[in-house]
């Protein structure tokens, strides 16, 4: 594994991003929506940073299939708090082509919503993304395929605390 991210870099800039929208938010009704499963460790870390009373919720869907964005988005759970007139925050772990976070942002404003926006960990740097940024980006990184930190391959690695690239150890070669 080669560690791209550490444990203190990661927690400098959660807290940045914390402090950040702390001050965008203040005075609004803002609800965080956290996309399962890559998300839960970025989002209960920067929660913990942003100092507002805020409503927390959950949104599970995916464009991945064995470690690979399949093109199509399959949202697995819908939300369970009303965001009509709320300020959405939607937390996500990493931006790679954008279809799930581009899909998301969509269905959270024909809910109503009086606003919608992002907050990434990871931004990779690709050239074919459909939804182009986040509104707030802890690091933007490398297209590989990484994991840690709430992300995964084959639903293994999400407990570690940084952020790395796996290495085939036979051929030494990175895992794309």
């Amino acid at each position: 594994m080669k560690i791209l991210l550490t444990e203190t870099e990661i927690a400098e800039r959660v807290a940045q991003l914390g402090r950040e929208i702390t001050e965008a938010y203040r005075g609004r009704e803002l609800t965080v929506i956290t996309v399962m499963n890559g998300a839960v460790v970025f989002a209960a870390d920067l929660l913990r940073k942003i100092d507002l009373p805020l409503q927390l919720d959950s949104f599970a869907a995916s464009s991945y299939e064995n470690d690979r964005s399949s093109g199509k988005i399959t949202i697995r759970s819908a939300l369970k708090l009303p965001v009509r007139g709320r300020h959405v925050l939607l937390v996500d772990d990493i931006l790679d082509t954008g279809l799930s976070m581009k899909c998301a942002m969509e269905y959270f404003r024909s809910l109503d919503a009086a606003s919608v926006r992002t907050c990434v960990l990871m931004d990779k740097m690709r050239k074919d993304k459909v939804c182009a940024h986040a509104d707030w980006v802890g690091f933007r990184i490398p297209d590989r395929y990484v994991v840690g930190y709430g992300l995964d391959s084959g639903e293994y690695y999400r407990n570690l605390p940084y952020v790395g690239i796996l290495t085939d150890e036979l051929d030494g070669q990175e895992k794309a």
